[in-house]
């Protein structure tokens, strides 16, 4: 277990389409989810995707009990979600302010779908089938980007609402 070097925006690797995982029983794939929570942990992060770390894999964490960088948000459960599949069970969207590891010290403001359904795999190969909303929807739909090739700036309408962490919320503990 290491914590590992996350990708900054302008990584062309961050760009990528992440590839599905076909074997479940390799080894690496647990040492990948090992460093992936060392990593979030190291950094105070809610969520991390595999391509971030530079693994071009459909794999991402996510969950926390409470958050230093987003004080407000319900807590999310600790999940393992392998080739996961978002199905939108509404078209409404709500906007809210997102940070990301790969854009350090930068805030913007992103629509989201308010819910989602969300499936996919554990590590031993179980289904994962979820609906949820509100915070926990925003956090699975940004971490599930990074397998497409998004980060949060790309998903922006109005960039008169991205700024520095520092100077949008001074009270908060800042990004990594």
């Amino acid at each position: 277990m290491s914590v590992c070097t996350i990708l900054r925006m302008g990584d062309a690797r961050l760009l990528a389409l992440a590839q599905p995982v076909t074997d479940f029983a390799d080894p690496g794939l647990n040492v990948l989810i090992d460093d992936m929570f060392d990593t979030m942990a190291e950094t105070g992060g809610v969520g991390l995707a595999a391509p971030q770390i530079g693994v071009g894999l459909q794999v991402v964490i996510f969950g926390f009990e409470k958050s230093e960088r987003y004080p407000d948000a319900e807590p999310v459960p600790q999940t393992i979600l392998i080739n996961p599949v978002i199905t939108l069970m509404t078209e409404e969207e709500d906007l809210g302010w997102e940070g990301c590891l790969s854009v350090p010290g930068l805030r913007g403001e992103v629509p989201r779908h308010k819910q989602i359904r969300y499936q996919g795999f554990d590590p031993q190969g179980h289904v994962i089938d979820r609906t949820v909303e509100k915070f926990h929807a925003r956090v699975v739909q940004h971490e599930c980007d990074h397998l497409i090739g998004k980060l949060f700036p790309m998903r922006m309408r109005d960039f008169t609402r991205f700024g520095f962490t520092d100077v949008l919320f001074p009270e908060l503990k800042q990004d990594p």
